[in-house]
């Protein structure tokens, strides 16, 4: 499997652009995928930049309903004429940082007939399953980060029933893929067990502690191999490399393959 960083927080080269965002390009056995579509367009002119078609993408996953991962998805759209998206049916719910700031999808593109809306567990192929672990036990509760959603016309903590996670079955190793892990990183670990884990850990706003380094010796308990970028924060993100062994972060222009 080899992994492309379209659009991430911060880039390692003068050629490309950052967003504060995710964007990955994922080259199975069987499918081209795009994952999230950072905020703008930003991703596609950085593919052109490293030679990815990306009209030649069959399938596109948003992880959740927050505009730094669906933002680009309109763009998308008019490009690529016949990949389907899939997105969690909660997606387009209203989401917001505080009760000021708007932060979710553009709801003018619900109704686009390429959606494929998924719910708590939803199979692609014998390849790729889509889970929002909605149901599962957490052993962890991190909150909601200051994030809402509205219900019932009130604010209320977001529950993140939104956001999904890509499991790729893939010679014998089972790969996830998650955009923002605000379920929690240690549980959605915890749950999968898998081989290697790409995305963020949603911690950039946690001071550099002891709370930190247990979560990092929880992460190493579990063997997995992490690539860790975006909402994980660079300074809590060396902090980390401290105590797990199989942590690296990934920036815009990166490839590399699992």
């Amino acid at each position: 499997m080899k992994i492309t960083v379209l659009a991430e927080n911060t880039t390692t080269s003068t050629d490309l652009e950052a967003e504060h965002g995710l964007s990955l390009y994922i080259e199975t056995e069987r499918h081209n995928i795009l994952f999230d579509t950072g905020q703008s367009d930003l991703f596609i002119k950085n593919a052109e930049k490293l030679g990815i078609d990306l009209t030649q993408a069959d399938l596109a996953l948003i992880s959740h309903g927050h505009y730094d991962h669906g933002g680009g998805l309109a763009h998308f759209l008019e490009l690529n004429k016949t990949a389907p998206v899939y997105i969690n049916k909660h997606a387009f719910e209203p989401h917001y940082n505080g009760k000021d700031k708007y932060i979710g999808l553009d709801t003018a593109l619900e109704d686009k007939p390429r959606l494929v809306f998924t719910e708590d567990a939803f199979k692609i192929d014998e390849e790729l399953c889509l889970f929002t672990c909605n149901e599962k036990e957490k052993s962890f509760d991190l909150g909601s980060f200051g994030l809402n959603m509205v219900q019932n016309g009130r604010f209320v903590p977001d529950d993140f029933r939104h956001e999904q996670y890509l499991l790729i079955k893939e010679n014998g190793k089972e790969i996830l893929i998650s955009g923002c892990s605000h379920k929690g990183i240690m549980d959605i670990t915890s749950w999968f067990k898998p081989y290697a884990l790409v995305g963020g850990f949603h911690f950039s706003k946690l001071p550099l502690d002891e709370t930190l380094m247990e979560y990092s010796k929880t992460l190493q308990s579990f063997g997995t191999r992490f690539y860790t970028c975006h909402c994980t924060g660079y300074e809590q993100y060396e902090f980390m490399k401290e105590h797990i062994d199989n942590l690296s972060y990934i920036s815009t222009g990166d490839v590399f393959e699992i």
